[in-house]
């Protein structure tokens, strides 16, 4: 027995099972040049890192006084992801690790993520991970994305779990905190070593802060064995 009979764990997908982000910068850069914005760097992406495409690109339409329709921004942009996300999107192999131990062990998974169910269903059918991660929630299917807790809270409710019973393994600091407005426990790997004290990892159980250069399977798999056996309501 690991202990870990009691507990649920959901995932975010990109910068957490997948390294996504380089085909995300991608796709936002060649649909704002088609707008007129050519010096849209990876600084600048890095800013929208952890928040739904949906929200990223009605900020690009304040930020850049954008006149095309949010639908329409958002779909070009799902459009050239969707082509890049499938001509390569690597697994995080440790991450890719820690699904199998969990699922050896038939801890109830999911997903949780702001990229589209279009997105979210080609990732994870083109790395396998499919196989271990059933349950699926994209932000499109909630009415607010992270930081709001809505799709962690959604993931949850599909698997049958309660919130306290629950660890979200996330990346970014907006999925941070809404781990934690949903009364979740957190395992945080940030895609961006360098942004780990942002106040959004404050409140993350595990941080790792050097992010996926740092994180292993074994030892985040440990870390719940302890946590889940120092605590009746997990």
């Amino acid at each position: 027995m690991s202990g870990l009979d009691t507990i649920a764990v959901v995932f975010d997908l990109d910068g957490t099972l997948v390294d996504s982000e380089p085909n995300y910068y991608e796709a936002s850069r060649r649909t704002l040049a088609e707008h007129g914005i050519r010096d849209f760097t990876w600084a600048d992406h890095e800013r929208y890192v952890g928040i739904s495409t949906r929200e990223t690109v009605a900020l690009w339409q304040e930020r850049y006084d954008l006149t095309a329709p949010v639908d329409a921004l958002l779909a070009a942009t799902n459009r050239r992801y969707l082509e890049l996300a499938r001509a390569s999107t690597p697994a995080y192999p440790q991450m890719r690790a820690f699904v199998e131990l969990l699922a050896a062990d038939r801890v109830p998974l999911a997903v949780a993520s702001g990229s589209s169910p279009e997105a979210i269903e080609a990732i994870l059918a083109g790395t396998g991970l499919d196989a271990f991660l059933h349950t699926v929630v994209s932000a499109d299917e909630v009415a607010h994305g992270k930081p709001a807790p809505d799709v962690f809270l959604e993931a949850v409710r599909r698997l049958g779990a309660a919130p306290a019973d629950c660890v979200v393994v996330e990346d970014a600091a907006p999925g941070a905190a809404a781990a934690h407005a949903a009364g979740m426990r957190c395992i945080a790997v940030p895609y961006i070593a360098a942004q780990a004290d942002d106040p959004g990892f404050a409140a993350a159980d595990l941080l790792v802060r050097g992010g996926q250069g740092e994180f292993t399977a074994r030892g985040a798999y440990d870390w719940l064995v302890r946590s889940a056996a120092s605590s009746d309501t997990f």
